[in-house]
């Protein structure tokens, strides 16, 4: 197994080569696909051989390029059930809990950036071919992972664990400047948990949504 780092405009997507062929986590903006095309290639992945991409959850910088690549790929989409809605709909208000008055203005700012960007024409809207949640074994495509169910970000946010203790986190953490929990929050109470969670875990390295990689003992929250 090989994993190999795809920075994608802001965004991380991470390329898994295993023994059948290629696992792909998230996929960027749809205004940058022509560079997202042109770094798979370079990976040698190819019509046929990408198996599976994973969606950590449905916001379009990580959703985008779903649809698009699932037709000239031949892949499988997978995402958590709480993220369909956001990604057949084009709507990342949808993954998200009702917003309260203290959340105003994480709805204003993100979410308003967030959706026209799905809902702009460049975003295809698409179902995903299954679900995942909380174990789900990612073996039958060739990759040594389970899924993490992490909300706090969104509703259904997940992170994918390796046999070997690294951790996709997707927008749980980022590492910008350094490392930290990401400041756009849906629940806190949620993100919390979800971090606590971690904690208890024996993790190494972490690969954010956004920026480096860090060590898992180097986060401050």
């Amino acid at each position: 197994m090989h994993i190999a780092g795809i920075k994608i405009g802001t965004v991380n997507c991470y390329l898994i080569k295993t023994e059948t062929g290629y696992v792909l986590i998230d996929t960027g903006f749809p205004r940058n696909r022509a560079d997202l095309l042109k770094k798979l290639e370079k990976a040698e992945c190819r019509p046929g051989n990408l198996k599976l991409i994973v969606m950590t959850h449905g916001d379009g910088d990580h959703s985008g390029n779903g649809a698009f690549l699932r037709e000239k790929y031949g892949a499988k989409i997978a995402i958590h059930s709480d993220e369909s809605g956001a990604v057949e709909n084009g709507d990342s208000t949808l993954s998200r809990t009702k917003p309260s008055f203290s959340r105003r203005v994480f709805n204003k700012m993100v979410l308003s950036f967030l959706s026209p960007l799905m809902r702009s024409g460049k975003f295809e809207p698409f179902s995903p071919d299954f679900t995942i949640d909380e174990g789900y074994d990612l073996s039958d495509f060739g990759f040594s992972a389970k899924v993490l169910h992490l909300p706090g970000h969104s509703k259904g946010s997940i992170g994918i664990l390796t046999i070997n203790g690294d951790l996709f986190c997707g927008d749980l953490f980022t590492n910008m400047r350094r490392p930290r929990l990401n400041s756009m929050v849906d629940n806190k109470s949620e993100l919390k948990d979800s971090v606590e969670r971690l904690r208890s875990m024996r993790i190494g390295t972490v690969l954010p949504g956004h920026g480096k990689p860090f060590i898992m003992d180097s986060l401050h929250s």
